[in-house]
């Protein structure tokens, strides 16, 4: 068995950041954590590094195939045995990785959350010594977090059945509400899980917001920030891809060089934009926020939201991709007021009501033999008829896949029906409205966000319960800090 400096050796590691050492040297001790710590510091190592002191093998959970990839890519030019398990596998590749676990290889394997309704996969993993249970981007798990994934809620469970191991949940963002559900929903009592918070505080991002009273002369100004920046690599997020596209014609026409990336176009043209961003060094990326889950880039020096975030924590965690190598970095909001009336319509797209959701579960199930052979627009003309700008019907689409309502996807001709009836949370009226409502009251503090004239990292801060504030980081703290002297 490694003792902890060897292992610091093997990931050539001369000493450790933050909490990084304390973390492991808890989990070593067999003790339960909960860390929040900012994009880019490192919370990968307080799973790997132990993993490799631990007799057993160490069950990484994670909703990013493509973060599998990269960190089991990683972890191999170190000659750790690593693996994943997920669908971008052949049947053939899975079987031969379940036979390899079977046969007691692999010290850290990584899996979806979806993997567990395997039944073949709960057998296998059942007959192996887990050590250790790390739970990436451990918001995932809370009902309230941004980006809830109802196979999360299953952590208890799966803990049980593992045997109850050492346990770690990670993320880079938790309000404290989301804290406690999170530690909840893996069968602990608070008292049984360590908080370990790093702080959100990333001093090398510069945070700016800038308000316009047209779209014309937002797009200009985003323009002349591209066009002046400092070197490097640069993002712009967008919500709505039409407004991606029509600022890609935009650039077009000022001979400005970028790139787009986007979830309709196809998956292997979006794995080749992703890797030429991410191995070249001047480019310009113009994207939505199917952009950026997983992806490590240390150099990005402009982050820009050309248009106003649904949330802070989708903020925050976006903003996180800038100058993870520690230089200053530049974190723009372009805002106008047209942004909100589409963030309202979001909100109601993505939380359809009950008869909504009753009558999509209807129409598939009238429609089972057809499906294999309908387009998305045959479905959404059965559903909402000549409205094609009313989008519920991708939201219950997901939620159906989510819960296990249907399997397989519409784009590609193999949707079915898998359930008779559908489960309680999606139609319950008051487990609905409440989502709503909190959708509408993160949409509120964003808008305060903008429109604070406070220090905004404090504003974050204390959002996230993380008060005390001394900066000149941002700009309403820059123009204070001109103002006196």
């Amino acid at each position: 068995m490694l003792d902890l400096d060897s292992v610091k050796k093997i990931f050539k590691i001369s000493e450790f950041r933050s909490h990084q050492e304390e973390i492991i040297v808890r989990l070593l001790n067999g003790e339960n954590l909960l860390v929040i710590m900012p994009t880019g510091m490192g919370k990968s190592f307080c799973f790997q590094i132990p993993a490799l002191v631990f007799d057993g093998m160490t069950l990484v959970i994670s909703p990013l195939i493509a973060l599998m990839y990269d960190q089991v890519t990683a972890l191999r030019k170190l000659d750790i045995d690593a693996t994943y398990i997920n669908s971008s596998l052949s049947k053939e590749e899975r079987e031969n990785r379940y036979e390899a676990i079977k046969n007691g290889k692999y010290k850290i394997v990584y899996v979806t959350p979806e993997r567990f309704r395997s039944i073949k996969f709960r057998n296998l993993i059942q007959g192996r010594n887990v050590s250790l249970l790390a739970i990436d981007e451990a918001h995932c798990i809370s009902q309230w977090g941004h980006d809830f994934r109802p196979d999360y809620s299953r952590i208890a469970e799966i803990r049980t059945l593992l045997n109850r191991p050492t346990t770690i949940a990670l993320t880079a963002t938790a309000t404290k509400q989301v804290q406690s559900d999170i530690i909840r929903s893996m069968g602990f009592e608070a008292t049984e899980v360590k908080l370990f918070h790093s702080g959100i505080a990333r001093s090398n991002l510069y945070l700016h917001v800038e308000s316009f009273v047209d779209e014309t002369l937002k797009r200009e100004a985003i323009y002349e920030h591209l066009k002046k920046s400092s070197p490097g690599p640069k993002i712009v997020y967008f919500n709505l891809i039409e407004k991606l596209q029509k600022f890609s014609e935009y650039l077009d026409s000022k001979k400005l060089e970028h790139r787009m990336y986007h979830g309709k176009l196809p998956p292997k043209e979006r794995k080749r934009i992703q890797n030429q961003f991410l191995t070249h060094d001047s480019q310009i990326l113009l994207a939505t926020n199917a952009f950026g889950m997983g992806v490590d880039k240390p150099n990005i020096r402009l982050v820009v939201h050309a248009e106003l975030p649904l949330s802070l924590e989708s903020y925050y965690q976006e903003i996180g991709r800038a100058g993870r190598d520690g230089f200053n970095s530049d974190c723009y909001l372009f805002y106008e007021e047209s942004d909100l009336a589409v963030l309202m319509d979001f909100i109601e797209w993505q939380n359809p009501d009950v008869s909504f959701i009753r009558r999509v579960f209807e129409v598939l199930a009238i429609q089972s033999e057809r499906l294999s052979s309908m387009e998305y627009s045959d479905l959404q003309a059965k559903v909402v008829h000549k409205n094609r700008g009313d989008h519920r019907l991708q939201t219950v689409l997901n939620l159906f896949e989510r819960y296990h309502v249907t399997k397989g996807e519409l784009e590609t001709h193999n949707l079915k029906l898998i359930a008779d009836r559908l489960p309680p949370e999606l139609v319950s009226t008051e487990i609905l409205e409440r989502k709503r409502q909190d959708s509408l009251k993160r949409l509120y503090e964003m808008l305060m966000y903008i429109k604070s004239t406070n220090c905004r990292r404090e504003f974050l801060y204390n959002y996230f319960g993380e008060p005390n504030c001394s900066c000149d980081h941002c700009d309403i703290c820059a123009k204070n800090k001109l103002t006196q002297m």
